[in-house]
């Protein structure tokens, strides 16, 4: 009975240790974030915007964002917080979506527009000006685990 016991136990630990670490190594190992750029100073016009938040329908505990998305001609950046994970990528999408099987289902019709490695602000350059009439949203995902992260709206910026 204290073998079973003794086993269990640290077994426990040992998967709680794993779990700690799974959430734990992105915090770690992420690179410095990103100054985020003066759109005026860049000759930039904010074409569009949208906002993070933590109610989004698949959002929970573990996964979520808060913050705000801009998009320029030449770039997107992100001021805000994302819950930390591995592999995130940036998406733009032709459709809202709040779910993971919403995602799955347009994923053919994104664009990937590149790696997340920050989580409280990044910038991503983009190779060509947003389609406006074909994008109008912008999703967090997580590649290694399939899991939906935030998403937001774009709108046009009034100037």
């Amino acid at each position: 009975m204290r073998v079973i016991l003794l086993f269990f136990t640290h077994a426990s630990c040992v998967a709680l240790g794993f779990a700690l670490g799974i959430y734990a190594l992105p915090i770690l190992t992420q690179p410095e974030s990103p100054e985020i750029p003066s759109v005026s100073s860049k000759n930039q016009t904010e074409l569009q915007q949208g906002k993070f938040d933590k109610n989004r329908e698949d959002s929970d505990f573990f996964h979520w964002g808060e913050g705000v998305i801009t998009a320029t001609e030449s770039q997107i950046f992100f001021e805000g917080e994302l819950a930390p994970g591995p592999d995130y990528k940036l998406y733009l999408s032709p459709q809202y979506v709040e779910t993971e099987s919403d995602f799955i289902q347009w994923k053919s019709q994104m664009v990937n527009l590149g790696d997340i490695k920050t989580f409280d602000r990044f910038v991503l350059p983009l190779s060509q000006p947003i389609d406006t009439e074909k994008y109008n949203s912008v999703i967090v995902w997580c590649e290694s685990f399939g899991e939906f992260i935030t998403s937001a709206k774009l709108v046009p910026v009034s100037e």
